[in-house]
């Protein structure tokens, strides 16, 4: 027999063995079960989600010898001929190359007449967006007043091209793309029954290269099959995908932040040597400084069996959030860019050179040990990277005591909301990402003594002020404008232009 590629061999045949589209499956059940049969579905979504396969099974269920079910037997001449494309009353047309009204009209004329095989025809319009206006036209009529025993099955990757018209009288379901744990799943089922040996990493990467469809990811299996002899290793497929490993994009980034030119460039020419993609390149590259951020704002986001999970934490030391959104956004826009440049490497080179050019100088911070903590907590607060509410329990806060990386904060009584696990944990995730290494903060409300940032800067401005009072008294062309309009100088109302001594 000759070889059949997988996503044809792995073709799901009923709704059981569909993958990924429970919403709509769940939908065509019921309606099949109560027999509230529409005249015309449409299925809409991107490339490889499953449209036509879910319109053969739609036939197949209406067309089922032991009746119509959502689950028929694939066993009698009516499924089998579905599932071998050879079935007389299921007519599958292409709309990208059956354009024309002349070629719709003579589909049409067909309709009028009764099925040959089965209980109802089923027209099955592959891209139907691509059809003409008169096409459209043509086909309205049918859809307005269809005969009992046909069925119309459209699909599309863009239904916003279609008739508003003809959308009003279909059924319209939305297909999802493929989560990449899904099809990294399926991928390990097909895998291991075909008997191949498979990496998980293989298949991550795989699914990840499919961007959603779960055909262009069986073919991409395929592919990698022939490419590896046999068997699937990431090894051999990122050599085939021409993709980059996460721990030579850490070594890139390792490089930028320590402002080491001739490293980044060596890891871009070795990026060409190995004819990897610098688009993807830059794409994963924006992925990692989304860990990066991650790793900085949010840990306990970061899941533990990350790869290059304990890289990510050490790059959330090495740069400051700011930077790393920075450097996020220009390899965003440098991609966006790569088309544009002279060639790809060209244009990945100016992105990294582009992050060093604009590299803040608060930026680098790798080359200190993790901070040692003083006591002086209204000097810490200044260096933490807190907003909002967390910045004001910080703030607000007077150090109650420090011992065992656990920091015991009291805040006033009038700001006791400050206290509540929300706010402390975003600050217990700034100190740790301050000091390198987990921190504790046990928050409480009490008797404020004036020690916090809050109360010091107040007390500051207080003494400017009286600084400024007393310096506006004994200015002379005040007490003369005084004496001459028999007026008083109101200490309260006088504000400090700028900080003395």
């Amino acid at each position: 027999m000759s070889y059949q590629v997988l996503a044809r061999k792995w073709r799901p045949r009923d709704f059981d063995s569909l993958v990924g589209q429970e919403h709509v499956v769940k939908a065509l059940r019921h309606a099949l079960d109560e027999q509230r049969l529409h005249h015309a579905y449409l299925f809409a979504g991107t490339r490889g989600v499953g449209k036509t396969t879910l319109a053969r099974i739609l036939a197949k269920c209406l067309n089922c010898e032991r009746g119509i079910s959502p689950q028929p037997c694939g066993s009698c001449s009516a499924c089998t001929e579905i599932d071998g494309g050879r079935f007389v009353d299921l007519l599958e047309v292409d709309a990208a190359t059956n354009t024309r009204v002349d070629e719709m009209r003579q589909l049409l004329d067909t309709a009028q007449y009764a099925p040959t095989r089965g209980r109802y025809k089923v027209y099955v319009i592959d891209e139907v967006h691509q059809l003409s206006g008169h096409a459209f036209n043509a086909m309205l009529k049918t859809l307005e007043e269809p005969p009992e025993h046909l069925k119309f099955v459209l699909a599309t990757t863009d239904p916003q091209k279609i008739p508003v018209t003809v959308l009003s009288r279909c059924l319209q379901f939305n297909l999802k793309q493929m989560p990449r744990d899904l099809i990294a799943g399926h991928l390990a089922r097909v895998l291991t029954a075909e008997g191949l040996r498979h990496e998980p990493e293989a298949l991550a990467l795989i699914a990840r290269a499919a961007a959603g469809s779960m055909r262009d990811a069986l073919s991409l299996v395929d592919q990698a099959i022939s490419h590896g002899g046999g068997q699937v290793a990431a090894e051999s497929v990122r050599a085939m995908l021409g993709t980059i490993d996460e721990s030579t994009l850490a070594r890139l980034l390792e490089a930028v932040a320590r402002a080491d030119g001739a490293a980044m460039m060596a890891i871009a020419d070795e990026m060409l040597a190995r004819s990897l993609s610098f688009d993807h390149a830059l794409q994963a590259l924006a992925s990692l400084l989304l860990q990066v951020s991650l790793a900085q704002t949010v840990p306990q986001a970061l899941a533990e069996d990350q790869p290059e999970r304990e890289r990510i934490m050490s790059l959330a030391q090495a740069l400051d959030p700011e930077t790393a959104q920075l450097y996020y956004q220009i390899a965003v826009q440098g991609r966006a860019d790569l088309p544009l440049a002279p060639d790809e490497h060209a244009g990945f080179a100016m992105t990294v050179l582009r992050m060093l050019a604009f590299r803040p100088e608060s930026g680098a911070t790798q080359s200190r040990a993790p901070s040692a903590f003083e006591g002086d907590w209204p000097a810490l607060t200044q260096r933490l990277a807190l907003s909002g509410a967390a910045k004001e329990l910080a703030r607000h806060a007077e150090l109650k005591r420090f011992a065992a990386d656990v920091f015991e904060l009291t805040v006033p009584k009038a700001m006791a909301h400050l206290a509540g696990n929300g706010y402390r944990e975003k600050l217990e995730a700034a100190l740790s990402q301050h000091f390198g290494r987990p921190i504790r903060v046990r928050a409480s409300a009490g008797e404020a003594r004036g020690g916090s940032a809050a109360a010091l800067e107040a007390s500051d401005r207080e003494a400017r002020r009286a600084e400024a009072a007393r310096s506006m008294q004994g200015d002379r062309f005040v007490q003369e404008l005084v004496d001459l309009f028999d007026g008083r100088v109101v200490d309260t109302s006088v504000q400090p232009t700028r900080k003395t001594g």
